[in-house]
């Protein structure tokens, strides 16, 4: 009865993630998609393999100063895979993106299952949470997403792994042993694999060794540390220390590798793809990286407004102490700080599993997009909150679980009935985010509709429509851009080869190379225009005068 149970929560996770995302799969390519795989030649059928391994993500070589460093050579094989077997059409492409997100689904019930919450209803409703959370349109309905979908998959399969490498019902006075090592490697192997497929997925062995300690030697922990033995603690603990100390010297021996294959250096991101990071001031920086924990923390909670490209004025910098952005800096400051407190006093009575899982499988998958350690090339991006929205799923059914316990019978079904409404609010806007995916017209006029004072937005929405020669159109939106980014050089070349005048157009590209002396279609367009003859350009000139 449990294993049918169980199964038919598994066939309604698949069911429910088929009909928020059917109308995905009739999709085109877009936006980053294009650049991934339309104009990457890695992907196609006949390139040869060894540029997946040697390229990055949009094909350019790791060496190279314009390459972005995304070392992704498995997610690459899946798009080649999509080619040979499918062509070029986009349909498969969404198709394998939405059976990932099913996985990755079912997946999350049985790891909450069996490590979490050791409770099905509760894995289920955790895992249908996850399912139709908006957060996950551009994850899952944006092709290249399958980078965020697919590393997650292969991080719960590693976490997974490690589990079962552990045995956790050791009774010695040692802590918990390897039950098997063939699991444990298993779990470095699957983990690397997810580093490889995204960068996010080298994160899992973090999480596993905080798994690892506090809660599989948990009982060891405590027992060592309330006796007079705790002077042995080291020796008792080497069990666990060998585990700790194979991980930890084979991530270092990994990222080595990895920055060997980047070239021994870091990717250049330019002013527009991460403002604050560019900024003069230590304040500026520190401000608003904090705020923008709050603001991702934000789009967890309530996913009201969506856009897919967060660039270029779409948050303004926290350079002030008195900005009132720095007041959900310090609720959401607070309330991490009582959730771990809480974690800690929980601990004594071993019922913090919940809540220090939900906050590592939250935390430690965003720490690489946070700016901590490096810098990113983007100020949000809804992608990267695919896997720790796990965690934030995990916390949210732990609080409505214990809420329901101290309601009585009408307040727990009242806050089912809540429940209920925020799941068919969340599957209502998936699918109308999907729509805004359908294509490159209505993805980059939602932009301009959402963010209207984001430069980046009104440029890719000129570029659509001067594609479709809807040239008045155009000319707007790349003016309107640079009156809020003065400062973009292809939104200037790319209005020259629009203006009839050839004075205007010339001044166009001579300011685009004032700002970038290496943007070489302005260099291209300049020459041409300065090749013309010399009749034709008084002409142009005379009849922009009369």
């Amino acid at each position: 009865l449990a294993a049918f149970r169980f199964g038919s929560y598994l066939a309604t996770l698949a069911l429910v993630c088929a009909l928020c995302y059917r109308n995905a799969l009739r999709g085109e390519f877009l936006h980053d998609d294009v650049w991934a795989i339309l104009n990457n030649p890695d992907v196609r059928a006949d390139a040869p393999l060894g540029n997946v391994f040697s390229n990055d993500f949009w094909g350019k070589g790791m060496a190279e100063n314009s390459s972005h460093k995304s070392y992704r050579p498995l997610c690459i094989l899946t798009f080649k895979l999509n080619i040979m077997l499918t062509d070029m059409n986009p349909f498969y492409f969404h198709l394998l993106n939405v059976i990932l997100h099913c996985l990755v689904t079912c997946l999350l019930m049985y790891t909450c299952d069996r490590m979490v919450f050791q409770d099905s209803w509760l894995a289920f409703v955790t895992a249908l949470i996850f399912a139709v959370h908006p957060i996950h349109t551009e994850a899952v309905t944006g092709i290249v997403g399958r980078a965020d979908v697919l590393a997650c998959l292969l991080f719960l399969l590693a976490f997974l792994s490690y589990n079962r490498s552990v045995d956790q019902y050791f009774v010695g006075k040692h802590f918990p042993s390897t039950a098997s090592p063939f699991f444990l490697l298993l779990s470095l192997l699957v983990g690397t694999c997810a580093m490889l497929v995204k960068e996010t997925g080298i994160t899992v062995f973090g999480v596993c060794l905080v798994y690892d300690f506090f809660i599989l030697c948990h009982k060891k922990i405590k027992m060592y540390l309330t006796t007079s033995d705790s002077q042995k603690y080291l020796y008792t603990a080497r069990p666990f220390l060998k585990r700790a100390a194979l991980v930890v010297c084979y991530v270092i021996l990994v990222l080595y590798l990895r920055f060997r294959i980047m070239g021994g250096s870091m990717p250049l991101f330019s002013e527009q793809d991460n403002p604050a990071s560019f900024s003069p001031y230590i304040l500026t920086r520190f401000l608003t990286y904090s705020y923008l924990l709050a603001f991702n923390a934000w789009l967890l909670l309530a996913p009201v407004t969506q856009c897919y490209d967060w660039q270029v004025g779409s948050i303004p910098l926290v350079d002030s102490v008195w900005d009132t952005r720095n007041l959900a800096t310090l609720l959401l400051f607070v309330v991490m700080m009582l959730l771990s407190l809480h974690c800690l006093n929980a601990s004594k009575k071993m019922e913090h599993k919940e809540i220090l899982i939900g906050l590592v499988f939250l935390v430690f998958p965003f720490i690489p997009a946070s700016n901590l350690f490096f810098r990113v090339g983007f100020v949000v991006a809804e992608r990267v909150l695919y896997m720790p929205s796990m965690g934030y799923c995990i916390l949210i059914v732990h609080g409505l679980n214990k809420l329901c316990t101290w309601l009585g019978k009408w307040g727990a079904a009242a806050l089912t009935v809540s429940t209920l409404l925020l799941l068919l609010l969340f599957s209502w806007k998936t699918v109308k985010q999907n729509e805004i995916w359908l294509s490159r017209e209505s993805l980059f006029r939602s932009g301009v509709q959402t963010l209207p004072h984001n430069a980046k937005v009104h440029y890719n929405y000129a570029n659509f429509l001067k594609d479709q020669a809807r040239n008045e159109e155009a000319i707007y939106h790349y003016k309107t851009a640079l009156q809020l980014y003065p400062r973009h050089a292809s939104a200037l070349n790319n209005l020259g080869t629009l203006t009839k005048d050839t004075t205007e157009a010339e001044d166009y590209y001579r300011r685009a190379l004032q700002l970038n002396p290496q943007h070489s279609r302005a260099l291209f367009n300049l020459g041409n225009l300065l090749s013309l003859p010399m009749w034709l350009l008084i002409c142009s000139r005379s009849w922009t005068t009369t």
